[in-house]
């Protein structure tokens, strides 16, 4: 065998390996982007996020009648009602857990396996914050992935209190409508840190489907679990 047919077999391999080679650097730079970030973001509160930027966008198109809606207030001024709500509805164990329930992840995957699709994450808040500020909204298995490297980070690199200021202030409730002052608002034309605890009840409940219940106030559905909510709202631990 010549030496030419040699190099030419040997070709795809190198090519191969040199792609694989890049990738992986692109995935390690990436991830170091991310943790640079996140412990930047102990100190500077984040302007914008992945949903907020894709939202920006999507509204310039489809509806340029409105804004993005979004105003950053400190954690002492969000009212202690909101935060009870929002971890009585999505996160019980939120002070206590490290990012993750694996009881909630196992149970999402098998209710996914037996629906053929990704219709659950089991998402806990910080979860729920590492998708916003960095992700898309496509659901896949690649994105919980990296969804899950990300919670690692900010559990690593932020307290309790910390995670929670930032989710509280970029967490959707609404068409383009961003945070918990612009939610207070938007719907109650009071600040957030007037929100009573029957106000906050339903702001937590709309969290998972915010734009189909600013769409849809009057939901049944959104005026029973208000009150479930509101029941367990005592029994909220908040990071202090």
């Amino acid at each position: 065998m010549t030496a030419t047919r040699r190099a030419s077999r040997a070709s795809p391999a190198r090519w191969i390996v040199y792609l694989v080679a890049v990738l992986v650097f692109a995935w390690l730079a990436t991830q170091l982007f991310y943790f640079a970030q996140i412990a930047v973001w102990n100190y500077v509160n984040p302007r914008s996020t992945a949903y907020m930027r894709s939202d920006a966008w999507r509204l310039s198109r489809e509806r340029p009648d409105l804004s993005m809606q979004h105003t950053w207030v400190p954690y002492e001024q969000i009212s202690r009602n909101l935060k009870r709500a929002i971890i009585a509805s999505e996160d019980a164990n939120f002070v206590t857990n490290n990012g993750y329930e694996t009881d909630a992840i196992l149970q999402a995957w098998e209710r996914n396996k037996s629906k053929g699709k990704i219709v659950r994450g089991g998402s806990t808040i910080t979860q729920q914050l590492a998708r916003n500020l960095f992700l898309s909204r496509e659901k896949s298995y690649i994105r919980k992935g990296q969804e899950l490297i990300v919670t690692w980070m900010l559990e690593t690199l932020m307290d309790k209190e910390r995670i929670f200021e930032i989710y509280l202030n970029s967490v959707e409730w609404g068409n383009g409508v961003y945070g918990a002052e612009a939610a207070a608002r938007y719907y109650y034309k009071t600040s957030a840190s007037a929100l009573s605890a029957a106000q906050s009840a339903r702001l937590a409940v709309m969290l998972p489907q915010p734009r189909y219940f600013d769409e849809h106030r009057g939901s049944r559905y959104l005026s029973q679990r208000s009150r479930v909510i509101g029941r367990r709202m005592g029994a909220a631990e908040l990071p202090e």
